[in-house]
């Protein structure tokens, strides 16, 4: 699986399929466990018919979270490529300040991690964002100060 990143708006909006959201909560690291698999992943999901990619993100994190009250920023475009598809999606960062119930979904639990999990779904890519994830934060950071 070959992921490439992509600066916002290099991508046609229509080729977005989904959303990750890199979130925090509390300054940890919001993975969540799926009821048909015993390890953590990004929140995250396909995009839907009529939704904005920045509306799919709030939803999934929502669905997936409960998070309540969250600001979200766009961090970049990504495209995973099997050697047969390419699809794209866009990366978030998400600061949760408020998570109420989780909804009835296909999540069986939400979690704080300190750092990386080390049981991933998706070891090829997760480990990618999660870096991309700091450089952003790195980069507002830097900006910030200077």
């Amino acid at each position: 699986m070959k992921i490439e990143f992509y600066n916002i708006g290099s991508v046609n909006d229509k080729e977005l399929k989904f959303a990750v959201i890199s979130a925090m909560y509390k300054d940890k690291w919001v993975y969540v466990k799926h009821k048909d698999r015993n390890t953590w992943e990004i929140p995250g999901g396909h995009r839907e018919l009529g939704e904005t990619i920045d509306e799919t993100a709030k939803r999934e994190l929502f669905e997936e979270t409960g998070s309540r009250k969250v600001d979200l920023l766009p961090i970049c475009d990504y495209s995973m490529n099997d050697s047969v598809h390419k699809i794209f999606g866009r990366l978030f960062l998400a600061r949760i300040q408020e998570i109420g119930q989780l909804p009835v979904s296909e999540i069986d639990e939400v979690k704080l991690f300190e750092n990386l999990p080390l049981s991933l779904t998706y070891l090829e890519t997760q480990p990618k964002l999660f870096e991309k994830t700091l450089a952003f934060i790195k980069e507002c950071n830097d900006f910030l100060l200077n």
